[in-house]
């Protein structure tokens, strides 16, 4: 692995374990330190970051990506797709240890009533499983992609009253449908999920 490689995934991880949050700045200077590198690999690394939205550039120099109003709806717009696509492909092609790891995830979320975090810990172990039912590798790395533009938001929208009740609900929803093997009824209930999380995350940085 080359040094702008490595030095990539970790801003990448850096990221998303939220030892940067967006508006932060990031110094190329404060990255050679860190990394004990040249300029060179962290200027590349740097504007891999930027040329995928991540990073942008301010008036007072690079910093982690801020998402307005506008930007979170095209976001939005896109996991809608994708996320109702993996259901879909799911209800075609989900084994039953597939159905089954959902099943037990979905229960487990359940659980969570309460806790915000741990309630986002087990959506995205849900949505991951979803993704690996679809038997779909293209669309995996789509989402993979996706994913990563996520930790630009704040905190979780299972922080939001009701959330967490709503989206019990709806991933029910979405599991019968798979079991079902309705991949129309999959795909509208992922799409459904994902408007939910939408208008959730707007109320919560917009109070929309």
């Amino acid at each position: 692995m080359s040094r702008a490689q490595h030095i990539y995934e970790s801003l990448i991880e850096a990221l998303r374990n939220g030892t940067y949050a967006p508006g932060d700045r990031i110094r190329a200077e404060d990255v050679a330190r860190l990394f004990d590198v040249s300029r060179t690999p962290v200027r590349e690394a740097l504007s891999r970051l930027q040329e995928r939205g991540l990073l942008e550039m301010t008036a007072t120099g690079l910093a982690v990506a801020r998402l307005g109003r506008q930007g979170v709806h095209e976001l939005y717009a896109l996991r809608e797709l994708l996320e109702g696509a993996a259901a879909r492909f799911a209800a075609q092609h989900a084994s039953p240890s597939d159905v089954q790891a959902m099943r037990q995830i979905s229960d487990a979320f359940e659980a969570t009533q309460g806790n915000p975090a741990r309630a986002a810990q087990i959506n995205r172990a849900f949505h991951d499983a979803l993704y690996e039912a679809a038997h779909n590798r293209f669309l995996t790395v789509s989402l993979a992609g996706l994913h990563d533009t996520l930790m630009l938001l704040p905190s979780t929208t299972f922080a939001v009253d009701g959330r967490q009740d709503k989206a019990v609900v709806e991933h029910r929803a979405i599991l019968a449908a798979i079991e079902a093997r309705d991949p129309d009824s999959a795909d509208a209930h992922a799409r459904e999920h994902i408007r939910s999380a939408r208008d959730a995350r707007l109320s919560m940085m917009f109070e929309y």
